[in-house]
């Protein structure tokens, strides 16, 4: 049976929104959701590209209402996933691919047992940690949280079913593709 669901997740810098944007970029039967956050914007990104930005309580007013399929906190700040992106995408016949955090990983594999779900490894931690500051431009204030997170998410790797390590971004990504077109059948 195709598969309706690909759960993309990573520590942050691992690679996972890189992955995915590429690949919706060569395959029209995949989307991507937009997710909320509370977060905000870096360098290079603008409303929907690659979240909606929104205030703390304009999102706890989206939970109230049940907008989201899930939502987690994550390095301090709020995202979630807007349930209608996915019914609509359904509704076209598409295959919806995200990255989330392994908390929206989880539950996603709760509410869809049959969605599959690919982790992103990096090479190493030092890696991780050169990926973030250089994304980034600086240091970010809250990069030791970041590694914290990383080194709880690298724990769960094996709950997944495909690990994919990205120590070079075109190699692992063939090796994404391959399984995501195996996937999509």
């Amino acid at each position: 049976m195709k598969t309706k669901m690909i759960i993309v997740a990573a520590p942050s810098g691992a690679g996972k929104s890189s992955f995915v944007e590429k690949i919706c970029q060569e395959n029209g039967s995949l989307e991507d959701t937009i997710t909320y956050t509370t977060r905000s914007m870096r360098a290079g990104e603008s409303q929907k590209k690659p979240y909606f930005f929104i205030a703390k309580e304009e999102f706890q007013r989206l939970v109230e209402k049940g907008f989201f399929v899930e939502w987690a906190v994550v390095h301090n700040n709020l995202y979630g996933t807007p349930l209608e992106q996915l019914e609509t995408a359904w509704a076209k016949g598409k295959t919806i691919i995200m990255d989330v955090d392994v908390q929206g990983a989880e539950t996603f594999k709760r509410k869809y047992p049959e969605a599959r779900s690919i982790f992103i490894l990096p090479p190493s931690i030092d890696e991780l940690r050169r990926r973030i500051i250089k994304r980034d431009g600086k240091t970010p204030a809250d990069l030791e949280v970041r590694m914290q997170n990383a080194e709880k998410e690298l724990a769960l790797a094996h709950l997944f079913d495909y690990r994919i390590v990205n120590d070079e971004f075109d190699k692992s990504f063939q090796h994404f593709k391959k399984i995501v077109e195996e996937l999509i059948g």
